[in-house]
């Protein structure tokens, strides 16, 4: 799966997708901020997203998705006058990360389905008992296996992913498995944000469904209550599950990302002045 970059104008974006997912996922999202005028980037981070033969000895460390992820922005800022950030999924939770450090100046963040919680209605019951893997040799058999509705509730483009799933490991889309030791370095991300969250100061954009079937909004309500920003949105989406950058609101989730991005420019523009 390939990274995406689309050259614009002085102002940069990185676009994070989610935990072994695909760049793709960010497309419709990374087009639209595009056409607004801004550089975009989604890169794919080893180790992190999902590529061919992809297995579970290849998966690495969390510290090493955020030393990533670190690196680009850093990059994007030596040529650019500001970088926002916006993730899906597991990508929210990395942009929180990033965030906590203050020298890299990112200018706001736009949080897209950010999961704290595997706690959303597709979850099944024994995702509670996968722990017990994480320290045996089982981590390196097992997957959590992808399960209808694959975070969409568009039920065309369902049903497209599914017919793309039959023939490939991983649709442009959705992934069709999780390998333990990803869900392992997820929990620790997690849990890394969960302490520190009072550390991040980036004007955030908070998008979540209430009907996500990977995480609840839950999550985005701890976003609100706990994070340490000023500036702070937060937006329900009610016809959409959990892959908001491809379901029927991508439209609203482009627009409003764009609009918080542009005011965060402004504003951060008159403070400087």
């Amino acid at each position: 799966m390939d990274a995406i970059n689309l050259p614009g104008g002085k102002h940069a974006v990185l676009l994070i997708h989610g935990l072994q997912g695909s760049p793709t996922e960010m497309l419709p999202l990374a087009k639209r901020l595009n056409q607004a005028g801004f550089h975009v980037s989604v890169p794919h981070f080893t180790g992190y997203g999902y590529h061919d033969g992809d297995t579970p000895r290849s998966v690495t460390p969390w510290r090493d998705w955020h030393a990533q992820v670190r690196a680009e922005v850093s990059r994007l800022r030596q040529s650019h006058d500001s970088v926002c950030i916006g993730g899906l999924c597991m990508g929210a939770v990395l942009a929180l990360s990033v965030s906590m450090e203050t020298e890299l100046e990112v200018t706001a963040l736009s949080l897209l389905g950010t999961t704290l919680y595997y706690d959303g209605w597709s979850i099944p019951w024994y995702r509670f008992v996968l722990p017990i893997g994480y320290y045996t040799p089982f981590r390196y058999f097992y997957k959590y296996p992808g399960r209808p509705p694959f975070g969409i509730k568009n039920e065309q483009l369902r049903k497209w992913v599914i017919r793309e799933m039959n023939h490939k490991e991983s649709s442009v889309a959705a992934v069709s498995d999780l390998c333990l030791p990803a869900i392992h370095e997820a929990e620790l991300l997690m849990a890394h944000v969960k302490k520190n969250i009072a550390r991040v100061r980036t004007p955030s954009l908070i998008m979540h469904a209430v009907e996500d079937d990977v995480s609840t909004p839950r999550s985005a309500d701890f976003v609100e209550k706990h994070i340490g920003a000023g500036m702070v949105e937060k937006v329900l989406l009610h016809n959409s599950y959990h892959m908001l950058t491809i379901d029927n609101e991508r439209e609203k989730v482009a627009a409003d990302t764009t609009r918080f991005f542009n005011n965060a420019i402004a504003n951060r523009t008159l403070i400087r002045h």
